[in-house]
């Protein structure tokens, strides 16, 4: 596994662990299709958001993390989060997409998270 790979996960975790604490339902985690894959799908009440997670160590302070997260990158979340709703019948569901932002401050020991709720694209 890379460092990059390494760090992915690590943030998608840490991300999973924030969701928890706001009380977010964790459905589905790394949802992948040929096409796409979808980090985090959770629940709250009745809708479902489809969460793409970007992270960055804080040595990378030329950028956020959030602005891998390109309009093309989320049309590919789009494609897959339509085929979610069409595998499990949810169609007609509300549904909205997320951006969460992690940057590791590794000599500190933290991790900054920055949510970006319902991206417009």
């Amino acid at each position: 596994m890379t460092l990059n790979s390494q760090v992915g996960k690590y943030a998608e975790d840490v991300a999973v662990e924030y969701l928890k604490t706001k009380g977010y339902k964790i459905l589905f985690r790394n949802y992948r299709k040929p096409w796409g894959e979808i980090d985090i799908i959770i629940g709250e009440g009745k809708v479902i958001i489809f969460v793409e997670v970007k992270a960055n160590m804080s040595d990378y302070t030329n950028f956020q993390p959030e602005i891998r997260a390109s309009r093309e990158k989320m049309k590919k979340v789009v494609r897959t989060a339509r085929t979610y709703l069409a595998q499990y019948d949810l169609n007609d569901s509300e549904w909205r997409l997320d951006v969460i932002a992690v940057t590791f401050d590794k000599d500190r020991g933290v991790a900054k998270i920055r949510h970006f709720k319902n991206i417009d694209l």
